[in-house]
């Protein structure tokens, strides 16, 4: 072992109190994995604590944290974009605390920060902050900028910690490589963590379910466990290069949070552009998976009102309910032509950012062709 995985080991193991992976046996080697296998409804996980409501909002254990949170996050891109004003984003987060929903989603990348600044701006005011669970993201694979944009986001939000911070768009299987490696964002957000400006670790990704199956054997090669990950969990999902059949109960079974997005396919709703299947379904769907959290995209007052209808309207769905959505949605989904994050760069910010990722691994160094110049 060389001194800089002693030293991801030592701080690793004093945060989180895990000296070895022995306790993620059930987290076996991506290639064990079978993506091929026919659709079965029954094949999903199952969700088995719909949690408890409280007035307009569900809420539900967020993994092994010992937090609870609301079942809907809001999703911090939207309250960013040009067509939304500054005022109309503060007005949306603001209300949509009020009204209980607690779980806030951003990225340091989101509408080059702004979305960070309006959310920031909305929790400063009369103790908005402390009535919600502040989670965002940062896109450095190396610990120089992955500390940099810690603090950017800190910045940014007005707040002194962060509840849940996560790697942002894990897509690559070289990713957790550079995150685990010598001078690695790893080493960031254990330091952060325990300088006590993030409360909570996970990570995302939206591209192939078997990228996130190497983030989970990378961080258990190093003896850490994540407390959540977040996917791309929708009515399409099931269909092609499935999150929720591969991934979803590994996590589980690990005690990791679960946090569903894309329930509408990202963008401007692309899912729904099949005509396969209403608003409601879709996040019912989500909801009825074992997610701590199901993210939404808020831009309005309709949709912030969708998301409270989704919760109110909730049950947990029974064989032939998931049946039926599946079948509605089998003749579309196979090829992934709705799910583009999945099948496209189209929502990879990374990759139009090399510089956030930073050098190879050791292990690709030593071995890669020299270029001749």
């Amino acid at each position: 072992m060389n001194r800089r995985d002693f030293v991801l080991k030592t701080l690793i193991s004093a945060t989180t109190g895990l000296a070895a992976p022995s306790a993620w046996c059930a987290l076996k080697r991506v290639n064990d994995q079978d993506a091929g296998t026919p659709l079965r409804s029954s094949s999903l996980p199952r969700l088995t604590d719909p949690g408890e409501m409280r007035g307009e909002m569900l809420y539900r254990k967020l993994g092994d944290t010992g937090e609870n949170v609301s079942a809907i996050g809001l999703g911090g891109s939207h309250i960013g974009k040009t067509s939304v004003t500054e005022a109309g984003g503060i007005r949306l987060i603001q209300e949509a605390i009020d009204r209980g929903l607690t779980f806030m989603d951003n990225s340091w990348d989101y509408n080059e920060g702004e979305s960070e600044i309006r959310m920031g701006k909305a929790l400063a005011e009369s103790g908005y902050r402390d009535k919600a669970f502040v989670m965002t993201k940062i896109d450095g694979r190396g610990k120089d900028i992955a500390t940099r944009q810690i603090e950017t986001s800190l910045s940014r939000l007005k707040t002194d910690h962060i509840d849940l911070l996560q790697h942002h768009e894990i897509l690559r299987f070289d990713d957790p490589d550079r995150i685990f490696g010598p001078d690695g964002a790893m080493e960031a957000f254990v330091e952060a963590k325990q300088n006590g400006k993030i409360r909570f670790v996970g990570f995302t990704g939206h591209k192939d379910p078997r990228v996130h199956l190497y983030m989970l054997e990378t961080a258990a090669r190093h003896g850490f466990k994540f407390d959540t990950v977040q996917m791309p969990l929708n009515v399409m999902d099931a269909h092609f290069r499935s999150f929720a059949r591969l991934v979803v109960s590994r996590a589980i079974d690990a005690g990791i949070a679960v946090l569903g997005m894309k329930s509408f396919g990202g963008a401007d709703g692309i899912i729904l552009k099949s005509n396969a299947i209403d608003p409601l379904d879709c996040l019912h769907y989500s909801l009825n998976l074992p997610t701590s959290v199901v993210v939404t995209g808020i831009d309005s007052q309709k949709i912030l009102n969708q998301a409270f209808d989704a919760v109110k309207t909730f049950h947990p769905l029974d064989e032939g309910e998931v049946t039926a959505i599946l079948a509605k949605t089998e003749a579309v989904a196979g090829d992934g032509q709705f799910e583009l994050f999945k099948t496209s760069s189209h929502f990879d910010t990374t990759a139009r950012h090399p510089d956030w990722l930073g050098d190879d691994s050791p292990a690709v160094r030593k071995l890669a062709p020299q270029s001749s110049g």
